[in-house]
């Protein structure tokens, strides 16, 4: 999915060249302290250097490992798209070159000196932000994401050195170890990426909304990255599971593959006349423009829709939620605590996204593909095997 937009204040600062450093995050003015080791090293990635968002090999510098930092060879990147929008400018505010990527998975090669969760060796992950103030009531929470000064997205935004995040599409990252999440060695890292953002923006509604309930019916609209995970979680739960598609070819794979109890092509009027007031909860994965008024017909009293895509608008009946004391809520990803629990739940319950695994030259026709929705549901980047 495509996080919120934050657009940062920034300000231009020298790079660091001491061991000791005052490192100044240009994002909102707060301020971090931090001691850097080592000597920098190249890190190859694939990055686009325009807007017409063609990716092409790239070599730049991460920062130093700090003494609270961990690096990770990172092994396996998601595509997203996230990946899309900042490549090629949609929001106008990218930062060439960009090296895209927020669902990285990879080996820990390095920890700083006070890292505490992490050891050399572990298998970890690293989501859609990689810092955050610390300090406000949502960090304080363990709900970053939604941090009063604005979440350091993994890519695109601003590091603790002034320097512009660079993502997954690349050999290794240096990260914070509070934003850093630790994978089972039991549970495949190219598995693990897709759950960094697809899988925890919708587990993450699922649980506010206690979607965890055995018996509860779920629909969900759109069966790509996002919806396909909303499957698989309300199957994991016990829930009535219910596919909304304007597709009918989708049905095949909805129930045999996927699991859903129930297909319904969504321009059936018949068809969703025989819904009504059917579901608990409904997680709208759509981000093409679309009607909101016959999919929130299908509530239940007291019941809730969250969407999770990004339509051009959200138009509907205040009638249609006000007489049956319904709910529409929205939602990005998750915070830190919420992404571990969701990645442990997936590892004891055998919960795997459905991935197709490509190269790094084949980076640019899976972005082109997922455009055109031509992935079943999510192409996971082998950096460990392409990247040279």
């Amino acid at each position: 999915m495509v996080v919120g937009i934050f657009v940062a204040e920034t300000r231009e600062f020298n790079k660091p060249s001491t061991a000791q450093v005052t490192l100044l995050l240009q994002n909102s003015n707060y301020l971090y302290i931090m001691s850097a080791e080592g000597a920098n090293e190249d890190c190859l990635a694939w990055a686009a250097t325009d807007q017409s968002g063609i990716l092409s090999p790239y070599k730049f510098t991460r920062r130093a490992l700090g003494n609270d930092d961990v690096r990770i060879k990172i092994t396996h990147c998601g595509v997203c798209y996230a990946d899309v929008v900042w490549t090629r400018n949609k929001h106008g505010d990218s930062k060439y070159p960009v090296v895209p990527g927020h669902e990285i998975a990879g080996v820990v090669e390095k920890v700083g000196s006070n890292v505490q969760r992490f050891k050399v060796g572990d298998h970890a992950g690293v989501g859609t932000y990689v810092n955050s103030c610390r300090d406000c009531e949502y960090c304080n929470d363990r709900e970053e994401v939604y941090c009063e000064k604005g979440a350091v997205y993994t890519f695109n935004g601003v590091d603790v050195d002034g320097t512009i995040t660079k993502g997954g599409y690349s050999s290794y990252i240096v990260v914070h170890e509070s934003y850093c999440y630790l994978i089972p060695k039991n549970y495949p890292l190219a598995s693990a990426a897709p759950l960094l953002c697809a899988g925890i923006t919708v587990y993450s509604p699922m649980m506010r909304h206690k979607m965890n309930q055995p018996g509860k019916s779920l629909a969900v609209i759109g069966l790509g990255g996002l919806g396909h995970m909303a499957v698989k979680f309300g199957k994991a739960f016990g829930l009535n599971v219910t596919v909304l598609s304007t597709s009918i070819s989708k049905k095949e794979e909805a129930l045999n593959l996927l699991g859903a109890d129930k297909f319904v092509v969504s321009t059936d009027k018949e068809q969703m006349a025989a819904l009504a007031k059917s579901f608990d909860f409904i997680v709208d994965a759509a981000s093409g423009d679309h009607p909101f008024d016959p999919y929130i017909a299908l509530l239940k009293v007291s019941g809730a829709m969250v969407l999770v895509g990004f339509p051009s608008e959200v138009k509907f009946s205040p009638a249609n939620i006000i007489l049956g004391k319904r709910t529409i809520s929205g939602s990005v990803t998750g915070g830190t605590k919420e992404t571990q629990e969701m990645i442990d739940f997936c590892a004891a319950n055998g919960i795997h996204p459905s991935i197709e695994v490509v190269p790094i030259e084949y980076a640019n026709q899976a972005l082109e593909r997922m455009i055109n929705r031509d992935v079943k549901y999510r192409f996971v980047i082998d950096i460990q095997n392409s990247l040279k």
